[in-house]
């Protein structure tokens, strides 16, 4: 929610930095999805549900501190962690639902066409879900504020957004297949970096 307050301007419409980051978040389920299965991908939503939470809370415990004569931070304290409620809660509950969706098309995907196409379940779950989000997100956060054609878009517009972020991390899901980042090459490899990444691959 952070990068929600930076508004930028896309192919001449508004936007905020939020929309291309958080669309980069499918990318790490994905990956997850696929080297290391759904059920390590459905754990890491949920740690960072949790982990959304906990910040939450911190950052709104630091903004009740009563800054003392020498602060200069409060303003931007204020700027950046004064929440929405409404907007927190459309928020954790359209993280909590696409993210969820896409790992369960992902999965799905890939029980039809084995280890093949993989730029079809990675594209393919996250178009479906990146709709979904925009659209509950939207609707959730925003509903009875502007009027429905307002409403239907910024859903279609922070989807095309997210569309176009799918397809340029397409490569990056690829690279990933790379011998480089398997297991048993980590293993055999003597370069540190070799084996710093074989053990976090054997921890997990």
């Amino acid at each position: 929610n952070i990068f929600v307050t930076k508004q930028i301007d896309l192919f001449g419409m508004a936007a905020t930095g939020g929309n291309v980051l958080y669309a980069s978040i499918f990318l790490c389920t994905d990956l997850l999805a696929e080297h290391y299965g759904k059920k390590q991908a459905f754990k890491s939503i949920q740690i960072g549900f949790f982990a959304s939470i906990i910040f939450v809370i911190m950052t709104q415990f630091m903004l009740n501190y009563a800054p003392n004569d020498w602060d200069f931070a409060q303003g931007a304290f204020e700027t950046l962690f004064t929440l929405s409620p409404r907007i927190v809660a459309a928020s954790m509950a359209t993280y909590l639902i696409s993210q969820n969706l896409d790992i369960y098309l992902f999965e799905k995907i890939k029980e039809k066409t084995g280890e093949k196409m993989l730029w079809l379940r990675n594209n393919g779950s996250t178009f479906v879900s990146q709709f979904v989000d925009s659209a509950i997100f939207t609707l959730l956060a925003f509903y009875g504020v502007p009027g429905f054609e307002e409403i239907w878009s910024i859903i279609l517009f922070t989807w095309f957004i997210k569309i176009i972020v799918a397809v340029l991390d397409t490569p990056f899901i690829y690279l990933s297949k790379m011998r480089f980042f398997e297991s048993d090459y980590l293993k055999n490899h003597n370069s540190r970096l070799g084996k710093i990444l074989y053990k976090i691959s054997e921890d997990d």
